[in-house]
């Protein structure tokens, strides 16, 4: 995916706050991939010539690589066809119109400002934008997303996809990260605000004195060691300046960040065993892992399958497909799953924060033990 190297659509949020990171960021070395980044392009990739060539299962992408990536079966039904099953929620009749991996720009507006969209679309009178996020760890909202902002500003300025947003009564911002899809429906006024203070902010890094400003936005900032802010709050919190600090003191001070990973690491699973024993965590609760589906009974579920008219060679690979594949391949046949063939199965529990949607889980077992103390 390609990107302006002054901002892009992952660095609108910051860019806005603090235009000095522009020239801060410009100067530090090209920062090395990670494996998770390397399988998040893996999947970008996937999906997006799945989405222009439809005419394909999605299962002949198994094995794709990237950057010593693969794409398994364990990945692409955890991702891929989880992914595919919330876009369904967007466009349930399959109506929207859309164009994918698309570089957009502001030309004349902001020279050299670009990025790549994932998804841009039409349904009726609404467009759409969309991002695939494939990490487990940060939470994305969809509810003024600056990314989604900057494509939605710079598509209508782009011929290729300026089409989706004419004549549209509102724009939806669309992120999918499965398990979960966040929408939000906003107006063509919001997005021209926006562009106003991505204007703006740009004009503004282009200023020797560019205003630098400490925030959540650092958090995935590349110039994190090498700005002022963040090395002044560094030297004020360890009562020294980092000219001051020779090689042993940072020895040191790596032991101790070790020793704080292990407490970090110690803390949340005090945290999990008093959840799992009912005991409140303020501002946290157990709640169900994502359910997987699985076939009732596989033989059944073969046998049916078969009499359906799906391949042999289709339904089994080296185990039975998944009941997410079924349904694909049986939609092309006009027909769906009978019912009673699939059961959902969470792998367990896990600790989530209190805002999140899923509800909170008793632990019966611990539960029969208190009332039995009780009666």
């Amino acid at each position: 995916m390609q990107h302006s190297n002054i901002v892009g659509g992952s660095t609108a949020k910051r860019v806005i706050a603090c235009p000095g990171s522009v020239a801060l960021v410009q100067k530090m070395p090209p920062k090395p991939s990670s494996e998770h980044a390397d399988r998040g392009t893996l999947l970008h990739d996937v999906i997006s010539e799945f989405l222009d060539q439809t005419d394909k299962p999605i299962t002949d992408w198994l094995g794709k690589t990237y950057e010593g990536q693969v794409l398994t079966q364990e990945l692409l039904d955890e991702k891929l066809v989880v992914a595919l099953e919330l876009l369904d929620e967007v466009d349930p009749k399959k109506e929207m119109v859309y164009e994918v991996e698309t570089r957009v720009g502001f030309g004349d507006l902001l020279p050299g400002v670009f990025g790549s969209t994932d998804l841009i679309g039409r349904i009726g009178d609404r467009a759409v934008v969309l991002d695939w996020k494939f990490g487990d760890g940060v939470v994305v909202t969809a509810e003024e997303n600056e990314q989604l902002m900057f494509y939605a500003a710079a598509a209508m300025r782009t011929p290729e996809t300026a089409w989706a947003f004419e004549g549209a009564q509102d724009i939806e911002m669309v992120i999918i990260q499965p398990p979960m899809i966040r929408r939000w429906v906003t107006t063509k006024d919001r997005i021209a605000q926006f562009e106003r203070e991505l204007v703006k902010a740009v004009k503004a890094a282009q200023q020797p004195d560019a205003k630098i400003q400490h925030g959540d936005h650092c958090r995935w900032c590349a110039a994190k060691p090498i700005c002022p802010k963040t090395t002044g709050a560094v030297d004020r919190a360890l009562m020294t300046t980092l000219k001051e600090i020779d090689v042993d003191t940072l020895g040191r001070y790596l032991k101790n960040a070790d020793l704080l990973e292990d407490w970090i690491k110690d803390l949340r699973g005090l945290a999990m065993q008093l959840l799992e024993k009912n005991l409140p965590v303020p501002g946290y609760k157990l709640v169900q892992k994502q359910a997987r589906r699985k076939w009732s009974d596989e033989s059944k579920a073969k046998a049916l399958l078969l009499e359906m008219g799906l391949k042999e060679s289709v339904v089994v690979e080296t185990s039975i497909m998944s009941p997410a594949q079924a349904e694909k391949a049986l939609k092309k046949r006009f027909s769906e799953l009978p019912e009673g063939l699939v059961k959902s199965e969470s792998s367990g529990t896990t600790m989530a924060p209190e805002s999140d949607p899923r509800p909170a889980v008793l632990q019966l077992g611990d539960l029969r033990e208190t009332l039995s103390k009780l009666q």
